[in-house]
C-alpha cells in the first residue's frame, strides 16, 4: 500500500508539472484555477487517507480487536461532526 506522503507527494507534483506549464503560457486565469483545485484536491486526498487508516487493522490491536462494525460507528461520529 502506497504511504500517505507518498499519495500526496504524487497528487502536488502532478499540480506543479500544471501550475509550471500555465506558468510558462502565461495563463494567470488557468494558475489561479489550478492552485484552487490543488487544495480542494489535497483536502479530499487527506480526509479519504483518514478513511483509510481508520478502517485498517491497527498492529499493536491483538486483544481487544475493533470490529468493522465499532470501526464504521466511529465513522459516523466523525460524520456527524461539523
Amino acid at each position: 500500500m502506497r504511504s500517505r506522503r507518498r499519495i500526496l507527494d504524487s497528487l502536488e507534483s502532478v499540480y506543479r508539472d500544471a501550475f509550471r506549464k500555465a506558468e510558462e503560457g502565461g495563463d494567470a486565469e488557468g494558475m489561479a484555477r489550478l492552485d484552487f483545485d490543488y487544495q480542494r484536491e489535497q483536502l479530499r486526498m487527506e480526509v479519504l487517507l483518514d478513511l483509510r487508516e481508520l478502517l485498517l487493522p491497527k498492529e499493536e490491536e491483538s486483544e481487544g480487536e475493533t470490529s468493522l462494525l465499532d470501526r464504521a460507528e466511529a465513522l459516523r461520529r466523525i460524520a456527524r461532526l461539523r
